[in-house]
């Protein structure tokens, strides 16, 4: 039975959130205070991303740097297996950024489809943030709107697996989430079918023994695309 894995970065594959930590290593100071007011909701994360990285003060060099230091979670070559031999097909979709998650998936050797944001090198040591997958109507501002993508899914069963508050219009619609952090307590908060994790090699294995009948997946009706936008 063919599905889908909509698969986050930071926090997920990436054991720290990466932009954080990029922010704290190369911006200037002034990222602290757009980050509380993201955190009030003040904004969202489309906006404060934005204004953050126009604060960034680092090379090409630096960057390639950061990424080779970037923590990966062991689990996450084993689950990307797991999810291929049982026909799944798994698609990185982060709110984080395209050059940091590219770089740091191809260390692992593995070749995925990535939705992200685009970060680009204006120049020396300058950097913008573009947003290819934004979208109008998301109910979070988010720059990649994870509703979206998984409204465009194809068919068979949609597994979510994340961390935090970018994933939590995606988790709405999906069949089943494994979830960390403020993820599960949303999960719990709203009746959706999940199951907590610590890690994705305790995911592997929930998720091998849903694949063998042991663990059904609790199904729940088709989200319509005009609902689906978070």
């Amino acid at each position: 039975m063919p599905g889908q894995i909509l698969l986050d970065f930071d926090g997920t594959i990436a054991i720290e959130d990466t932009t954080d930590c990029l922010l704290e290593r190369f911006a200037e100071p002034g990222w602290r205070a757009i980050e509380e007011e993201w955190e009030a909701q003040l904004i969202g994360s489309r906006e404060c991303m934005a204004r953050q990285v126009d604060l960034v003060r680092a090379s090409k060099g630096d960057l390639e740097h950061f990424i080779a230091g970037v923590h990966i979670d062991a689990g996450f070559v084993p689950f990307v297996e797991a999810c291929r031999a049982a026909q799944f097909d798994v698609m990185i979709v982060s709110d984080g950024l395209d050059r940091i998650v590219r770089g740091v998936v191809a260390r692992t050797g593995l070749s995925l489809p990535v939705a992200a944001n685009r970060l680009e090198h204006m120049g020396d040591d300058r950097w913008r943030l573009g947003f290819p997958h934004a979208n109008a109507n998301c109910a979070s501002a988010s720059g990649n709107c994870k509703c979206a993508h998984a409204a465009s899914a194809a068919q068979g069963p949609r597994i979510v697996v994340g961390d935090g508050r970018s994933d939590f219009c995606a988790a709405n619609g999906a069949d089943y989430v494994f979830a960390k952090g403020r993820l599960t307590t949303h999960c719990e908060e709203n009746g959706i079918a999940h199951a907590p994790i610590a890690d994705l090699g305790e995911a592997v294995q929930l998720f091998e023994a849903w694949h063998r009948h042991l663990v059904p997946l609790r199904a729940k009706p088709p989200v319509h695309a005009e609902a689906a936008h978070g």
